[in-house]
């Protein structure tokens, strides 16, 4: 019988075979359709229209919505839905959504839904769905907003208490000491942040590449720290920690607190001392700081057992998806402090839900109310500027603070340029930034004729030096690309007979050039895919004589860990570089270990047996998403050959600010770019709600198990 609206709305099997053939295409993943399956057996009377929403809300987790947008999808059903543009030639294709779905409005879904009460609610109860106003949700995830937006109204809440308690006098003594006397010319959006951090016990932080996210935290805890300690001589620290989404990130972090701490203007004598050393160095990754437990979404940390902290601060904060945000408020306690950095304008994390995002909708333009103003200027001396008062702020913007001034790029990168003009949306804009590129010695663009092309080896081998017009005076060294790791790994070899320190810095320096240079691309298949590239790259590294790619483990393979790997300690998104190293149990032998920085942000190197790594992957080239709470000094990105709905603003603006020196771009085909920027991530959720809801906080929804 063929399949039509009258028979996929009220027979099962109709809807069965249709989901069958929207699997077989790739338009759901199998478990959407095991979803309705299964929610069909729990309860055969459902309406198969229900079952079909039930199948659509997993598939949209599985692009990174947390829940159905109902007038969305109604609205544009494929495009919602992420639906790749129908291409078959010759083939008779399924009945697409927006076909089944024609003809349906907002009412008739609401009553069918209605029809389920087994398996849709409205929050309260087990059942599956939850319909949340014009949202439906898989249970879970409607927990996770709530118990985000609960934890947060609490800390919120909790503001005007510690507001109270604080004494000016006594802020406004260390934030000079921090910073420097008032500057009366421009607001010192550093010295607000800390202020208004110290004012609650929940802030966002949030700003772009070297707007000084890692400088204003450390003042922050210095701050935190000597108001804490200077109450009274016999108070022990406050128990602070510090975690980013990554090893790396983690990694980055922490180098980068150790050399702020040392900056720290503060007294010399043993108060001083005692905030100093007070101050967290010591960066883990959230999965360890909440205490993973193998093989389970659980960790050791949660409600019943919470960390023993008094704040937390959580660095690239864009990467924390929903559930490891809702673990992560869970496992606090409920007086301890919470505190988010982060890039509001990267990419949002790739399992559901963009945290950060919608935390920072409103940051550009403050909405601060004159409580506010008068507050801060009362206890810091700073003026927040009028184009950012709002009468009608809500409680939330008042504890988020956006850092508007970068020390890293400045009015001569053209890396800042380019990211300004992808944040504004306006390819215009990005061609002017392309068009003065003979001032901007920063940026290189090549357009690649066919997958030969020698300029393409020339930028990821040999870093495309001459590609880049000439640095002024002053700048440093030329870009590199892979050879340059190579040939530290060659030239710097410690030798046979070397010594196991001497070893470790051996590997320490090529990981350190390693790290000099990352090609990026926007997708895993395809001939300008991660994959594709891994392979030409590495070719393209044997005929110059810098490799020899043979088998599955060759020394100078760049791997990147793809699963947490708790018995090993690695976490997805590790970074090492396999190395034939001197074997200690056999001198004068050789022996492939792949090297790993230490997780803990140390000097030390870790060395690990290869087959001891299942879940690995080659990264001469990685995604943009992989890169996140990366930075490299010179990055190349490689664009596909045909527009891609994952090619978005948010990903473009995360590559290029991935380069702190560099930036290169190369295009199969003009065009692609500008198509790009023009595209925005808009992932459906309700956190918002949530996070401004009215309800009582000790009426929300019970805390997760």
């Amino acid at each position: 019988m063929p399949i039509t609206p009258d028979t996929w709305l009220t027979r099962w099997p109709s809807l069965r075979t249709l989901l069958d053939q929207w699997t077989e295409r790739g338009w759901l993943r199998p478990l959407d359709r095991a979803l309705a399956a299964f929610l069909q057996e729990q309860a055969p009377d459902t309406p198969p229209l229900v079952l079909l929403l039930a199948a659509l809300a997993s598939h949209q987790l599985g692009r990174g919505h947390v829940c159905l947008d109902l007038p969305v999808l109604l609205a544009d059903p494929d495009l919602s839905l992420s639906l790749p543009p129908e291409s078959d030639a010759g083939l008779l294709p399924p009945p697409r959504p927006s076909w089944c779905l024609a003809g349906l409005d907002l009412p008739t879904l609401h009553q069918a839904l209605a029809q389920a009460p087994a398996l849709v609610g409205e929050g309260l109860g087990t059942t599956p769905l939850v319909l949340s106003g014009q949202r439906l949700y898989l249970r879970r995830y409607w927990q996770y907003e709530q118990c985000i937006g609960r934890a947060i109204r609490e800390r919120l809440h909790q503001g005007a208490v510690l507001r109270q308690g604080l004494s000016s006098k006594a802020m406004r003594h260390w934030l000079d000491r921090l910073f420097g006397p008032v500057r009366p010319d421009e607001p010192d959006w550093q010295r607000i942040a800390c202020a208004l951090a110290v004012g609650g016990s929940f802030a966002v932080i949030t700003g772009g590449p070297g707007t000084g996210k890692t400088t204003t935290v450390v003042r922050l805890l210095a701050l935190l720290q000597a108001l804490h300690l200077s109450a009274g001589t016999d108070r022990p620290p406050l128990r602070i920690r510090m975690a980013a989404p990554t090893g790396k990130a983690a990694a980055r972090l922490n180098s980068s607190v150790a050399g702020k701490v040392g900056e720290l203007s503060l007294p010399d004598d043993d108060l001083g001392h005692r905030i100093r050393v007070a101050i967290p160095t010591q960066v883990t990754t959230v999965h360890r700081l909440l205490g993973s437990r193998p093989n389970s979404r659980h960790f050791r940390h949660h409600a019943r057992n919470p960390l023993p902290v008094d704040l937390v601060v959580v660095d690239e904060a864009s990467m924390i998806d929903l559930e490891l945000m809702a673990q992560l408020v869970q496992a606090l306690p409920p007086e301890a402090r919470l505190i988010l950095l982060g890039d509001k304008d990267q990419l949002a994390s790739v399992e559901a839900g963009a945290v950060l995002g919608e935390l920072c909708a409103r940051a550009d333009g403050g909405h601060y109310r004159l409580q506010t103003r008068d507050w801060l200027h009362g206890v810091s001396g700073e003026s927040l500027p009028s184009s950012g008062l709002d009468t009608g702020g809500q409680p939330l913007d008042q504890h988020i603070i956006m850092l508007r001034q970068s020390h890293r790029f400045g009015a001569d990168s053209g890396i800042g340029r380019l990211a300004r003009a992808v944040n504004a949306g306006d390819p215009a804009q990005v061609a002017a930034v392309w068009e003065g590129r003979d001032l901007l010695p920063d940026l290189a663009r090549v357009l690649l004729q066919g997958s030969g092309d020698k300029a393409l080896e020339q930028v990821l081998i040999m870093g495309g030096g001459r590609l880049f017009q000439d640095a002024p005076a002053g700048r440093e060294g030329r870009p590199h690309g892979h050879a340059h790791y190579l040939s530290v790994m060659r030239a710097s070899d410690p030798g046979n007979g070397a010594c196991r320190e001497a070893v470790d810095d051996w590997a320490r320096r090529i990981l350190s050039a390693q790290g000099g240079f990352q090609c990026l691309c926007v997708v895993r298949g395809g001939p300008w895919g991660v994959e594709q590239m891994n392979q030409r790259i590495a070719q393209a590294l044997g005929r110059a004589g810098l490799l020899a790619p043979e088998g599955v483990w060759y020394p100078g393979r760049p791997v990147i860990v793809t699963g947490n790997d708790y018995d090993l300690g690695l976490m997805n998104g590790d970074m090492g570089i396999t190395l034939s190293m001197p074997d200690p149990e056999a001198p004068g032998g050789r022996v492939l270990r792949v090297a790993f920085p230490a997780a803990d942000g140390s000097a030390r190197v870790r060395w690990i047996l290869p087959s001891r790594l299942s879940r690995v992957e080659t990264v001469f080239a990685m995604t943009v998403h992989k890169s996140q709470g990366s930075e490299f000094r010179h990055t190349a990105l490689v664009l596909p050959d045909a527009p891609s709905p994952i090619l978005t603003r948010e990903l473009i603006y995360t590559a290029v600010t991935r380069a702190s020196r560099w930036f290169s771009l190369l295009m199969p085909r003009a065009g692609i770019l500008e198509t790009g920027v023009k595209r925005r991530v808009l992932r459906s959720s309700g956190l918002r709600a949530a996070l401004l809801s009215t309800k009582p906080v000790e009426n929300s929804v019970e805390r997760m198990s």
